[in-house]
């Protein structure tokens, strides 16, 4: 699975069709997807039940955790998680949480709320997931994860001894820890055992990250490569990619560069300028999801598409961005071994609840997942392909 949320949304107006089920006709975005129309879903009509706040709402976008503005939110645990706790020690990184210019919102969250940094540099992950070390190097690591199991027992002990004198609040917050600490270990543990196995080898060159978060479309193309290139080698079966937008500059296209930054245009106020300039951005994100569409299909694994095998979910948590609304969701979920092509429209005044697609996508994964956080069932009208 690989799921990506664009924290700025998209056009409405541009995105839906304006048609339900199999013989819609395609919005000016869809379009651009029209090689792969019988490969991917669009969903309308579909939210996360109580996840307002604006912006907030963008770390949400895999937990569904309700009221992220609110002064006592607290996050819950995310779809990759899931994922990652279930099957990830049967590859060498259990998930992979990725960013474009940024290292603080996260779509990864653990069982105890607590967010798992992104990585912004596809570079530095290339590294990790195929450059090898020499004997010495191998040994040093396997040194650094014993001593990081070392010190997580002898805090635990000490923590162990505190808790008895806390209050039940305090001793409620050290339970959490104490969940991530388990977790950590597990990782850790595994993490031991694939040091000592060798990398995959690919014949591609380290990806070179722009330096200038102007470049902000190349920055998402060397992330997509890089998504597929993990998947390719089983190196991981679980990838979130934030795209911030926030505090992106005026974006240099490849035709020209905007006039505005990212976030000043998608609060257009509906001035026909900036959505021109706004429109440009979302089709170079349409253009880009549709080659790392088309390169997935490419790749070969056991003598079919990659990408029948291999879950895409692009969407946001804005509806709207211009007026901060977090319904009505763009969605699109493509590949997976799901039956395609389809319009699936729900109501826009009474949303369909999104978490009932991820219950659909963890089974699809092979997780016997009944419920997540505020689903209702499984996805309706969403079928397994043969």
């Amino acid at each position: 699975m690989l799921a990506i949320c664009n924290n700025l949304g998209l056009l409405a107006d541009q995105f839906f069709p304006a048609e339900a089920g199999a013989g819609y006709t395609a919005s000016p975005y869809l379009g651009l997807l029209g090689e792969h129309r019988a490969d991917f879903s669009v969903f309308s009509g579909v939210s996360h039940p109580n996840v307002d706040g604006g912006h907030p709402a963008d770390v949400c976008f895999l937990t569904a955790a309700p009221h992220p503005g609110s002064s006592s939110f607290r996050n819950t645990i995310s779809l990759d998680q899931v994922i990652a706790e279930q099957i990830g020690t049967r590859t060498r990184f259990p998930s992979l949480t990725l960013g474009v210019n940024t290292r603080t919102r996260s779509l990864s969250w653990t069982g105890s709320g607590v967010a798992i940094p992104p990585e912004d540099k596809a570079a530095d992950v290339f590294r990790q997931l195929f450059l090898q070390g020499s004997a010495a190097e191998v040994t040093a690591q396997l040194r650094r994860l014993d001593t990081g199991r070392s010190i997580l027992d002898a805090v635990a002990g000490q923590a162990s001894a505190l808790r008895r004198d806390l209050p039940a609040p305090d001793r409620e917050r050290l339970d959490q820890y104490f969940t991530s600490v388990r977790e950590l270990e597990q990782r850790l543990q595994a993490s031991r055992g694939w040091e000592q196995r060798p990398k995959p080898a690919v014949n591609v060159p380290v990806p070179i990250d722009p330096a200038n978060p102007a470049a902000y479309m190349e920055k998402v193309r060397v992330m997509y490569d890089l998504a597929r290139l993990a998947f390719e080698t089983d190196s991981t079966r679980a990838i979130t990619l934030m795209l911030d937008g926030v505090s992106t500059p005026a974006l240099e296209l490849a035709e020209s560069t905007l006039t505005d930054g990212y976030h000043n245009l998608s609060h257009h106020g509906k001035s026909e300028k900036k959505r021109g300039e706004l429109r440009r951005i979302d089709e170079w994100h349409m253009r880009l999801l549709a080659k790392l569409l088309t390169d997935l299909k490419a790749t070969r694994e056991d003598g079919g598409p990659l990408l029948d095998r291999t879950m895409v979910l692009y969407g946001s948590n804005f509806g709207d961005a211009n007026a901060h609304t977090c319904f009505n969701l763009p969605t699109v979920l493509a590949g997976g071994g799901f039956r395609h092509g389809r319009h699936h429209a729900f109501s826009t005044a009474h949303n369909y609840p999104l978490p009932n697609l991820f219950v659909s996508m963890l089974q699809r994964m092979g997780i016997p997942a009944e419920r997540f956080a505020s689903s209702t069932g499984t996805f309706r009208g969403l079928e397994f392909a043969g």
